[in-house]
């Protein structure tokens, strides 16, 4: 499996790179063109959960204790599972739906579409569950009963949420405020961290650049399940968000994919790595804003994906109603995610479903269109 999440790596940075040769300057334009703002907040919330929020401090003694993290410092090895350069797999993607899709439908082939389906509806439903899985680490004493009934007040706040496109767009810029204002938070609640020392703790994420060969391919078998996390998700974002780029140049969809949101990560990272170089505790108070900001992102990937698999599987609330809308979604993800204690499933299985999904999309674009390389777009 690392062999092949090594080559799909590097063939996906290889294509990102032509396109930028090739077609820079084309203009990528979605179906529901929005400002930069609102569409890099639906990126960074749909492409994101609550294990952003709650990781990095579980995440930094593993990474400073661990040989295969000695060559940097643990805040430029988390920052590299986040950040950067993971986000081209959302570039790669978003320029294909925005460009190339739209002359090919490729995605319009029976089982293209159905495999394709099955990959948001099994992702989507694996979020919820490690949502599930992971609520006793962030919610210390939380009961069964209210587990299971919070995720299912999730989901069925995600389902509401996608019967309008105009509710998502307002819930990820919403909730884009509100992470911008828990980083505030935490910063105030640190003695000592002020924005000198901000920039300083932000410094040691020069580490991940000067060794960013190392992140093209798994650096741990930790690192290749975040890879793969990432491969899983990349056509499903790519697909959703495309739909609402404002008239970018291809280049400048590049640098705003790769850069704007490794800005906040880069924020929020070091103000928690302050933390816990300087052996500071976070509050319950903080601690709650933190598990409540994260629901907020666990909705919103919830409700992307959601949306989408319903649109390409025309269930729409205009043809079942909008009760029989929620309520079958409703049932359909919450039995998964439940589902989901009684299997086996594991991530790298939808990894590796998705970097043969790209084969086959390579394949027919080689074959209907010829080399990307040689044709124009």
């Amino acid at each position: 499996m690392t062999s092949i999440l090594t080559v799909a790596i590097l063939v996906a940075l290889v294509t990102s790179a032509l396109i930028i040769i090739r077609a820079g300057n084309i203009r990528c334009t979605g179906t529901v063109p929005s400002s930069l703002f609102a569409f890099m907040a639906i990126l960074f919330t749909s492409g994101l959960d609550v294990g952003l929020i709650m990781f990095p401090l579980t995440e930094f003694p593993t990474y400073a204790a661990e040989e295969a993290y000695q060559f940097t410092n643990p805040l430029a090895i988390e920052f590299g599972f986040w950040g950067f350069l993971v986000w081209g797999f959302y570039f790669l993607t978003t320029f294909y739906f925005c460009v190339i899709e739209p002359k090919v439908k490729l995605f319009e082939i029976p089982l293209v579409k159905l495999i394709n389906n099955v990959v948001i509806i099994s992702t989507c439903a694996f979020t919820g569950f490690l949502f599930l899985d992971y609520l006793p680490s962030y919610v210390e004493g939380i009961s069964d009963p209210v587990r299971y009934g919070l995720v299912a007040l999730v989901v069925a706040l995600a389902v509401f949420s996608s019967t309008d496109i105009s509710y998502i767009k307002v819930l990820s810029v919403a909730s884009t405020w509100l992470f911008f204002a828990l980083i505030a938070a935490v910063m105030l609640g640190a003695p000592g961290l002020g924005v000198t020392e901000l920039f300083t703790t932000m410094g040691s994420i020069g580490g991940y650049f000067t060794n960013l060969d190392k992140f093209t391919h798994p650096i741990s078998d930790y690192h290749q399940f975040y890879l793969f996390w990432w491969f899983s998700w990349s056509i499903m974002i790519g697909q959703f968000v495309a739909r609402f780029v404002g008239g970018l140049k291809t280049w400048h969809l590049c640098v705003a994919l790769l850069v704007i949101p490794s800005i906040p990560l880069a924020i929020w990272f070091s103000v928690l790595y302050y933390y816990y170089a300087n052996a500071i505790e976070i509050s319950s108070l903080l601690t709650l804003a933190m598990v409540f900001v994260g629901i907020v992102f666990v909705i919103n990937s919830l409700d992307s994906l959601i949306r989408l698999y319903t649109s390409n599987m025309n269930i729409s609330v205009e043809r079942f109603g909008k009760i029989g809308y929620m309520l079958g979604n409703f049932v359909v993800m919450y039995g998964l995610i439940l589902a989901y204690q009684f299997t086996p499933f594991d991530i790298e299985w939808v990894g590796l479903l998705v970097i043969a999904l790209y084969a086959s999309v390579y394949g027919l674009l080689l074959r209907q269109r010829g080399s990307l390389i040689l044709q124009p777009l």
